[in-house]
């Protein structure tokens, strides 16, 4: 399968290097019947379309892109279920991915909304004693192997932070996130440098 986004896009029953897409149809009923090349073939086909609308309602390539893979999931799961007699296949999916890009948008929003809650009601908590700590307790080279324990997103919040020397402002602006949600991945990142490096003693 290629990625979304790089697949053909308006080419359905259009020929194309004089050849014809498969019927989108016959390709889901063999993928009821297990045929993954037909799958792989339907991907193939739809996907970008399913990806285009994806972006427009999250607004997000990165979210978009789970999107996606979560509608294909589900299509394989439910191939067998599919009745050409009640629409298109394309039209089907772009069901199925709109519906499911709703909920991540909603999702993520009452993420931030919590994230924001809570660092709006927490007392503002002493990470940068953590860090002096874990600095004080452990070689440098210790803390950066402990950095590779993190999360992704917490490493880059941790790195900007005390590596680049931004505020919890200027690491917001640079990841394209709330205030709250940087504040809360340095505090958790740190945190969870520390119990790492604890657990090396």
């Amino acid at each position: 399968m290629t990625e979304p986004g790089t697949a053909p896009g308006d080419q359905f029953g259009v020929p194309v290097l004089g050849r014809t897409v498969p019927d989108l149809a016959d390709l889901v009923r063999r993928s009821a019947g297990g045929d993954e090349a037909a799958f792989a073939d339907l991907y193939d086909a739809t996907s970008a379309r399913v990806y285009g609308l994806a972006v427009r309602v999250t607004r997000s390539p990165e979210i978009a892109a789970e999107v996606v893979q979560e509608v294909y999931l589900m299509a394989w799961e439910q191939s067998g279920r599919f009745a050409p007699s009640r629409g298109s296949v394309l039209g089907w999916l772009c069901t199925l991915a709109h519906r499911r890009a709703v909920d991540r948008v909603r999702q993520v929003a009452g993420e931030r909304n919590r994230e924001q809650t809570y660092e709006d009601q927490r007392p503002t908590t002493a990470a940068d004693q953590t860090w002096e700590q874990v600095e004080q307790s452990m070689a440098v080279q210790e803390v950066r192997d402990g950095l590779g324990t993190l999360s992704p997103l917490q490493r880059e919040a941790v790195a900007l932070a005390y590596y680049e020397g931004c505020t919890h402002q200027e690491v917001a602006r640079a990841l394209n996130i709330p205030l709250g949600t940087a504040k809360a991945r340095i505090r958790d990142g740190l945190n969870n440098l520390r119990s790492a490096l604890g657990g090396r003693r």
